[in-house]
């Protein structure tokens, strides 16, 4: 289960065979990086792609950011080579595509210690079929060193026949499926791309939604959109505060026995605290990320 705060407002997708870009990933102001093996590079370039992404990995300078490799899946002739490479490169984690089943992910979990990859080493899988929405809670419940899902909504979509709105209704019994799963084991959960990059309304919108619906953040597929990424799942300043607030007088209150005590004209629980922790929390976790990005200081 994933039990550190870790901001994840923008995750960039980065084409593993593309070295420049693998560069400038290492100044780019997102949360974490997703360097791709799978669809992003052409059947041809699949081996140098993996042989650039490990060396990229291991050179280091991506500072605070972290770090995913989405390899090609077992079924393919790259698969398991990609998750012996990625075993040892030293990324946060590895990305398995088109997850269907909790035997998918065990079967990757076994290569991937076979290959003497750490301890701390996470798995996160791709949600972006009918039948792995329709097993979200069985992927999510796969094993302990799982630490996320990504949404591919693009994949979804198409299997759905499915039409890409500005509401994305089309997409929400799925989206929900896999939240519910993804909280149900204290995962992370990142919401898919936006693919109209001249669309700069459609794309906050959905940020906004993706962000009300409980979402942690948003995949990307230009550096442009990261700024509008962060604000979105940034939590608001005046949030913070009143989560602040919230957890002072609540504390206040236990010492005097009192188990409830209304902040702002609010009646305030431990439920409400807890949320109000997790809130304060994610905030002074991107205060330190953004602390490190700029001084380029390792992760804590």
């Amino acid at each position: 289960m994933a039990t550190t705060v870790r901001p994840r407002r923008s995750v960039l997708y980065m084409p593993g065979s593309n070295a420049r870009a693998l560069e400038k990933g290492r100044s780019l102001p997102a949360d974490a990086l997703i360097l791709d093996l799978e669809d992003a590079v052409a059947p041809d370039a699949k081996e140098a792609a993996r042989r650039q992404v490990v060396d990229a990995v291991r050179a280091g300078g991506f500072g605070p950011r972290e770090v995913l490799v989405r390899v090609n899946g077992l079924d393919t002739p790259w698969g398991h080579a990609d998750l012996i490479a990625a075993a040892g490169s030293g990324a946060d984690a590895v990305l398995l595509p088109k997850v269907e089943s909790a035997d998918a992910v065990r079967r990757a979990v076994q290569v991937l210690a076979s290959a003497g990859a750490p301890a701390g080493l996470a798995v996160w899988c791709m949600m972006e079929t009918p039948l792995g929405v329709l097993n979200a809670k069985e992927i999510a419940g796969a094993g302990p060193g799982l630490g996320g899902l990504v949404m591919g909504t693009s994949d979804l979509a198409k299997d759905l026949h499915a039409a890409h709105t500005p509401d994305r209704l089309p997409m929400i019994t799925g989206l929900g499926l896999c939240l519910l799963a993804a909280r149900a084991y204290g995962l992370a959960i990142l919401d898919g791309v936006h693919l109209d990059l001249s669309d700069d309304e459609g794309f906050a919108r959905s940020c906004r939604q993706g962000a009300e619906l409980g979402f942690d953040g948003k995949t990307l597929i230009h550096p442009k959109t990261i700024a509008a990424a962060n604000a979105a799942f940034s939590p608001a300043a005046e949030d913070i505060a009143f989560s602040r607030r919230i957890i002072d007088a609540h504390a206040a209150a236990q010492a005097e026995g009192r188990a409830v005590v209304v902040v702002d004209g609010k009646l305030v629980e431990a439920l409400h605290v807890q949320d109000a922790r997790r809130l304060v929390a994610l905030a002074d976790a991107i205060a330190r990320l953004e602390e490190g990005r700029q001084e380029g200081a390792p992760p804590a």
